[in-house]
């Protein structure tokens, strides 16, 4: 396969330019108008931030990409799916309060904001996934699988579980409906180390399945097997690294099949991506905090190909000094650290990323080989 073309644009912003302005100028260049979109039904994919959480993209930033498929004739509408955990996003109700408060709504946006799966979470379709090893029908938003072209729009961000949220991990995971997150979430389970939890219940607050019971006798908490999704919201409110995972293939087996589900929202209609590396919490945006950026703002990413990018932000990701008074140059500092020599895992240790990028490649999501291109 040959290499991929991954555009890029800085964050530096001329006299008389501002940035959503440059983020046209940017996906225009990268072949955004190739796709036909006359009359057709275009759905932005992207992220509308937990309530609490500012690191999330800024609606700008959205209305830039619909303002240039309307140009091309195409009716746009910014969409996520209902999310799996306790939070602000877990009906559609709630969902588009969320969405409004964070700033989205159609006078900002310029388009309708559509929850993908519908009231409940359970608005879905399956979609068969070609050389799907680990799924073999993906359950997608009904709405998103409507559309007749499909655009994701990405804050790359770092992860607890999957190193880091990027295109793939917005298509994949985000298009899943609850049933289908919950099915791509549902091969590993956290354990609890008595010795280090402090029996504050931050954890609990984050557990939507019941997967977590509080010992008042010990004073820890527990698993419940029998209930817990494997979400691995636990893991990123624990302050005290008192919750990992079993084994290494529980986080592996999440990457493959969310990238096995980002194939099967993709295949077969028009697509394109782009990926915004600014605000580089270590943690998503759907937390309802955020802590500071691990590493400096990058710039603005596109490409046809979503591997591909993901591949290119990780790499400038690496290519950057770790930012003081981070949770990287925290663990940096600990004694005893162990150096994995990337910026991801040493953030989050018990995450990991080459996994899904080497899975996707493998079953044709893209290719990991790109020509960068970058606009002034």
């Amino acid at each position: 396969m040959e290499k991929a073309k991954v555009y890029f644009a800085d964050f530096r912003a001329k006299l008389g330019e501002g940035l959503p302005a440059k983020l046209k100028r940017l996906i225009k260049a990268a072949g955004i108008e190739e796709l036909d979109m006359d009359k057709k039904f275009v759905a932005i994919k992207m992220h509308f931030g937990e309530l609490g959480n500012l690191g999330f993209l800024r609606p700008n930033y959205a209305r830039a990409v619909a303002d240039v498929v309307k140009e091309a004739g195409g009716i746009p509408f910014l969409t996520d799916c209902n999310t799996l955990y306790r939070g602000s996003r877990k009906n559609a109700i709630e969902h588009m309060y969320c969405a409004w408060e964070n700033g989205f709504t159609p006078l900002t946006v310029g388009c309708p904001v559509i929850i993908g799966d519908g009231l409940k979470g359970t608005d879905d379709i399956e979609v068969p996934v070609e050389g799907g090893e680990y799924i073999k029908s993906a359950k997608i938003g009904r709405a998103i699988m409507d559309a007749d072209v499909f655009i994701s729009l990405t804050h790359f961000k770092g992860h607890e579980m999957t190193g880091f949220g990027g295109a793939i991990k917005n298509i994949g995971m985000g298009c899943g409906s609850r049933a289908g997150k919950k099915e791509q979430h549902s091969n590993g389970k956290p354990v609890i180390n008595p010795d280090a939890c402090r029996g504050c219940r931050r954890c609990l607050r984050e557990c939507a399945n019941n997967g977590l019971v509080f010992n008042e006798e010990t004073g820890k908490m527990q698993v419940n097997a029998d209930n817990c999704a494997g979400c691995g919201r636990c893991l990123g409110a624990c302050n005290f690294d008192a919750i990992s995972f079993k084994n290494d293939a529980a986080v592996k087996e999440l990457n493959c099949r969310m990238a096995e589900y980002a194939k099967a929202v993709i295949d077969g209609r028009p697509n394109f991506h782009i990926s915004l590396v600014m605000d580089i919490s270590p943690n998503c945006d759907c937390h309802p905090e955020n802590d500071a950026p691990i590493l400096p703002n990058i710039g603005m990413f596109a490409s046809f190909d979503p591997l591909a990018l993901d591949q290119a932000c990780a790499d400038a990701c690496l290519a950057q000094e770790p930012l003081p008074n981070s949770q990287l140059s925290d663990n940096m500092g600990r004694e005893g650290f162990c150096d994995h020599h990337d910026h991801f895992e040493n953030a989050t240790p018990d995450s990991e990323y080459k996994t899904c990028l080497a899975h996707a490649q493998k079953i044709g999501l893209g290719t990991r080989e790109y020509e960068l291109i970058r606009i002034q």
